[in-house]
């Protein structure tokens, strides 16, 4: 049979991308990495179980944010979680996080590693269209990647040394040199792999498709209000399997106890981010649920000043200062009712070479004793604290921790586009309250956040760069480990990071929904995948 990545064995699949596990053997990856990849040269099946009746029905969802435009662009992916929200309703991955594997074939039915882990090599799935009818090729998926500008663009494109397309459904990615991470920035910590059509968008231009954009996803783009609702039709020729819910509808609606009068009177039928007293609330109700996702996103004060020797930042006492003055414990009580996670880290403890840190301490006594040690003994005014508005309630909980001891700060919420394209952007100063739930693992995570380069990295040390350089070519698994582990380590005595949780993301859901689609795929904030979602018809 040989070895997973040598050969191109076809395997039967489940309509939901599973497949059987295999051992890896062509490359020296760890028992998880080979599990996730569910064997390298996979074929994903029949186009799944078409629902005998045509798409029905209409759900509901009240999205805690505004939803914005660049985020039906896979080429614009931040490492972030929220673009995922759409990106799986009107569009497909090559492969992609799916329910029991963070790796499943999805538009590219099998591939296969070469013997020397120098070239990726995809075969596009047969029949499949996208929206408008136009069958999706080998050159969609070698634009696509060409075309990728969001986080880790300019890492991978660094990484790879050519894209391939010797006939209509082959796409061999050829590296510069041996990359064990290829794929895990390829299927999922980034939106590289997810495929759009050429053709289309040379027809009516960037901002044309962001106006009226096509994929190949479950669902067809029909309507956009800005600051009102995005609407989704059921693409009945979806290969997984037909949707069986006609349409779905996100409506913005950013007040959270507004979000939750909408679910009680039926308004909508999922409710996002229900925290606090509200969620309390919501228990007590008769005939709606709680559902308390933790996922891979983890929040973190970040101190974007810390390489500049005149910011009271610099000083290592004063950011350990900030993490020692956080009640983790009561935080997470009293708004995710207990449910988050407080794993001190900017890595979820889910991902691939997570390394464990001491637990989180919160002893303001400590912290007021380190700040005088600096020379703030009277605390100091620290200026701005900038969050994505829709966790301001965390934002004032923590804030209130940091005056305690002595930082004064002064709150500002923005949106979130507007957030992480400020945070991105670099315009952000003082205090950051920031966030990532994207997919990946330590080392994808480490890249957008710390390494020199990273989308939200405002400096960088030499020696960390030296250590995750090293890191991303080894191959043997146990060396690796130890270097992301040492990097890790670092970071946390650095205090580049106060981490604050892992969050339990708490949605409320209606007595319509059958089948909300939450906590299907692991770590996954939202609903997905879109096609699973159910009517409650009974």
């Amino acid at each position: 049979m040989g070895s997973p990545g040598r050969g191109h064995r076809r395997l039967p699949q489940t309509p939901d991308c599973k497949t059987p596990t295999q051992e890896a053997a062509l490359l020296p990856i760890s028992r998880r990495q080979a599990l996730a990849l569910g064997g390298l040269a996979l074929l994903a099946g029949s186009a799944g179980d078409a629902h005998a009746a045509n798409p029905q029905g209409q759900l509901t969802w009240a999205v805690h944010v505004s939803l914005a435009p660049t985020w039906f662009d896979p080429a614009e992916t931040p490492g972030m979680i929220t673009p995922f929200m759409l990106l799986y309703a009107l569009h497909d991955a090559m492969v992609k996080p799916m329910p029991g594997q963070s790796a499943a074939p999805c538009l590219a039915d099998a591939w296969k590693i070469a013997p020397d882990g120098l070239s990726y090599a995809f075969t596009v799935r047969k029949d499949v269209t996208f929206h408008n009818g136009e069958p999706v090729t080998a050159e969609d998926v070698k634009f696509s990647f060409e075309r990728y500008r969001g986080t880790s663009a300019s890492l991978m494109k660094e990484r790879v040394a050519e894209v391939q397309t010797p006939d209509a459904r082959t796409v061999r990615f050829v590296l510069k040199k041996p990359w064990p991470d290829f794929l895990t920035f390829y299927a999922s910590a980034t939106g590289a792999g997810w495929i759009v059509p050429k053709k289309y968008i040379q027809q009516v231009g960037e901002e044309g498709f962001k106006k009226a954009p096509v994929g190949a996803g479950p669902y067809r783009f029909v309507s956009f209000t800005p600051g009102v609702e995005l609407v989704f039709e059921a693409f009945e020729g979806y290969w997984r399997k037909m949707p069986s819910v006609k349409r779905l509808v996100l409506k913005v609606i950013p007040e959270e106890a507004t979000r939750l009068a909408a679910l009680k009177r039926g308004e909508v039928d999922i409710a996002y981010s229900i925290r606090g007293e509200l969620a309390e609330e919501l228990q007590r109700t008769p005939g709606f649920t709680l559902k308390p996702v933790v996922i891979q996103g983890t929040f973190w004060l970040y101190f974007p000043e810390q390489w500049d020797p005149k910011s009271p930042w610099h000083d290592l006492r004063v950011r350990k200062a900030a993490a020692l003055a956080m009640d983790y414990k009561s935080i997470n009580e009293a708004l995710t009712l207990g449910y988050s996670r407080v794993a001190n880290s900017i890595i979820p403890d889910s991902f691939e070479f997570f390394w464990k840190p001491p637990p989180a301490e919160y002893d303001p006594r400590q912290a007021k004793a380190l700040l005088a040690a600096a020379g703030f003994r009277n605390g100091f005014d620290a200026g701005d604290y900038y969050c994505d508005a829709s966790y301001a309630n965390l934002a004032e909980a923590v804030l209130n921790n940091l005056q305690e001891v002595g930082i004064r700060v002064k709150l500002r919420p923005l949106e979130r586009a507007a957030f992480f394209s400020a945070y991105a952007e670099k315009k952000l100063k003082n205090i950051v309250q920031a966030a990532s739930g994207a997919f990946g693992n330590a080392a994808t995570r480490l890249d957008a956040f710390v390494m020199k380069g990273g989308t939200y990295a405002y400096g960088h040390y030499d020696d960390l760069e030296a250590l995750f350089a090293e890191q991303a070519v080894e191959l043997d698994q146990k060396k690796r480990t130890e270097l992301l582990h040492k990097i890790q380590r670092l970071v946390h005595e650095r205090v580049i990071y106060a981490p604050i949780w892992q969050l339990a993301f708490i949605n409320g859901q209606g007595r319509r929904v059958r089948e909300s689609a939450l906590g299907l795929i692991e770590g996954h904030a939202y609903s997905a995948p879109y096609e699973d979602v159910r009517i409650n018809t009974g």
